[in-house]
């Protein structure tokens, strides 16, 4: 077979995949079968595996894969947010369908009928276990790590599995990329050294929001080197923090973009002071906690990485919006009280969630929680019992549970010290978004924390009611 034959069938192969792919798109959100954010990926993938690529290649400024278990989607649009400052057209997965047809769906929505994208770069937030592939198909010039935690175990396994996959596709980059790390979680920090690739460290140096102690959660707890557990000298949460280990000398590097000062203005967010090579960055955030200033933080560096200017990212981090369901506000209606939806899917996720509601108001909580078990959720929910609920006990006014796990939440707010007349369970969520609305006083604000597949439920019933725009139009 002759180069130019191939070279038509592969022409032909991306030309069939890139139609049929869109045409996914457009079905599955004309017939309301969802956002159509990975069926078209998928599908063009079946087709031609190599599309991925292929469109990668052609971008003038590359690619930038964002991972962690925590932070990805604020992160990434926190990034896309600066780039977007710049004027500079970007594909992003915006609706955060993070597995290879999700990156894929982007990719081929924003392309000529050849696959030539209309876009220079494109950014892609990546989960954990699809990392590797994505750097083998995309070839990034800057990769973004964030953090390993404990999640969906039956999914995954522990994040030794997760850590060793990301070591060996590091060491694939070339000299010419970069890999931005979170030099506070040992379990990142250690993956980075000896690569090819340049690296940027950033990290918390605000040492005033440190807790006093070691918590259960922390998942990476023992050096790389020799095996011996770290000593911390200052915890920020879980194993995030300022860490040697006393056997091998091993320790936290020093960050070469860190943040100095963090202000907490309440549910307001937060006042940040960023030191970086060129000097320091003052930044309003207008999201509240500590993980979203560590999110600023990573988006920060990478942009500085790529050489935006510090002003730029400054007025793009401003004016941020959150993500949805990622302390997201919500109005129920045109003269409905307010909603503030922050997603909860593992043990750290949802007990720095509690840890900033209850440090960002003195008055009584209502809440609404909905755990779900679904495969994107991951089936097994003992991690509630890892989880820090113990902080809501004497904080709640009142509290509704519902999901398909509503009865173990129930449960394990009970063993937290919650009072059980706080508790209401109702397995039907529109039922309990009901319940739960037309028993918040005048004036108070419903804290909303579902699991992954619950605030997509929660997002297509409030959608439909008129509430906010479908996820994939966020």
């Amino acid at each position: 077979m002759s180069t130019v034959t191939i070279y038509r069938m592969n022409h032909l192969r991306t030309t069939v995949a890139l139609a049929l792919g869109r045409t996914a798109r457009i079905l599955s959100r004309r017939f309301h079968l969802g956002g159509g954010t990975s069926l078209p990926g998928q599908i063009a993938r079946s087709i031609e595996p190599a599309i991925l690529t292929t469109i990668c290649t052609a971008l003038p400024d590359g690619v930038i894969l964002i991972a962690g278990t925590n932070g990805k989607t604020t992160t990434s649009r926190m990034l896309a947010a600066i780039l977007e400052h710049t004027g500079e057209p970007l594909l992003h997965n915006r609706a955060g369908a993070n597995l290879l047809p999700g990156l894929t769906t982007v990719a081929i929505t924003d392309t000529d009928w050849r696959g030539r994208p209309h876009a220079r770069r494109a950014l892609f937030e990546t989960d954990e276990a699809a990392l590797p592939q994505a750097i083998a198909e995309t070839r990034p010039r800057l990769v973004v790590l964030l953090n390993l935690f404990r999640d969906q175990l039956d999914r995954y396994g522990e994040i030794d599995t997760i850590a060793g996959n990301w070591r060996r596709a590091l060491q694939t980059l070339p000299e010419t990329s970069t890999v931005v790390f979170n030099a506070d979680d040992p379990a990142i920090a250690g993956l980075t050294e000896h690569l090819p690739a340049r690296v940027i460290g950033f990290g918390l140096n605000d040492t005033r929001h440190a807790v006093a102690a070691a918590t259960h959660i922390a998942d990476s707890q023992f050096c790389q080197t020799c095996g011996h557990r770290y000593h911390y000298r200052h915890i920020f949460y879980a194993h995030i923090g300022h860490y040697t280990c006393p056997h091998c000398g091993r320790h936290r590097p020093d960050p070469q973009i860190a943040l100095t000062t963090l202000e907490p203005r309440g549910l307001d967010g937060s006042e940040l002071q960023i030191r970086h090579p060129g000097g320091q960055l003052q930044i309003h955030l207008p999201l509240p906690g500590l993980y979203n200033a560590q999110n600023a933080l990573a988006a920060t560096a990478a942009a500085l990485a790529l050489g935006i200017a510090p002003a730029t990212i400054g007025v793009a981090l401003t004016t941020f919006q959150a993500a949805f369901g990622r302390i997201e506000r919500i109005t129920a209606g045109p003269n409905g009280p307010p909603m503030l939806i922050a997603l909860i899917k593992n043990p750290v996720g949802a007990s720095e969630t509690v840890r900033m509601l209850t440090a960002t108001t003195t008055r009584p909580l209502h809440l609404l929680i909905a755990i779900n078990d679904r495969f994107a959720d991951g089936t097994d929910v003992s991690w509630l019992w890892d989880a820090d609920f113990e902080p809501l006990a004497g904080r709640i006014a009142r509290v509704t549970v519902s999901g398909t796990r509503a009865a173990d939440m129930a449960l394990r707010l009970d063993y937290a010290g919650v009072d059980g007349a706080a508790i209401t369970v109702i397995d039907d969520l529109p039922t309990a978004l009901d319940t739960a609305l037309a028993t918040l006083p005048v004036g108070e604000t419903l804290a909303v924390l579902p699991t992954y597949t619950a605030m997509l439920d929660l997002r297509a019933e409030i959608a439909r009611r008129g509430w906010a725009k479908p996820f994939w139009e966020t």
